[in-house]
């Protein structure tokens, strides 16, 4: 194979591949078949695709992570009064009566 056919080779390669990219922004790892088959019957029992089911639970892992995880950087004059707040009991009002009125569905 010769330098320009080389050349002109991988240049399809990288535009297919950036088009591929750009388009579908797959993402591609290895897994071991016990925990693909796992994946698989969840995806079927939920009624989605492999892929729609690994997005879902994927992205629920995360916003459930992110929050958790964020550092809070506070003077000790705002901390003192985030936590202040955070003690404080909450505002009387009507969505509040009406929730401490409610029975829970539990009983």
């Amino acid at each position: 194979m010769s330098k320009k056919t080389k050349g002109r080779s991988f240049k399809r390669h990288c535009a297919a591949r950036s088009r591929k990219d750009s388009a579908a922004g797959g993402i591609r790892f290895r897994i071991r078949p016990r925990d693909r088959a796992l994946i698989d019957e969840a995806a079927l029992l939920t009624g989605k695709a492999r892929s729609e089911f690994i997005l879902a639970a994927s992205l629920n892992a995360a916003t459930d992570v992110i929050p958790d995880r964020r550092l809070l950087r506070l003077t000790p004059k705002v901390f003192f009064r985030f936590v202040e707040a955070l003690d404080a009991p909450p505002n009387p009002n009507d969505k509040l009566r009406k929730l401490l009125s409610t029975a829970p569905p539990w009983q």
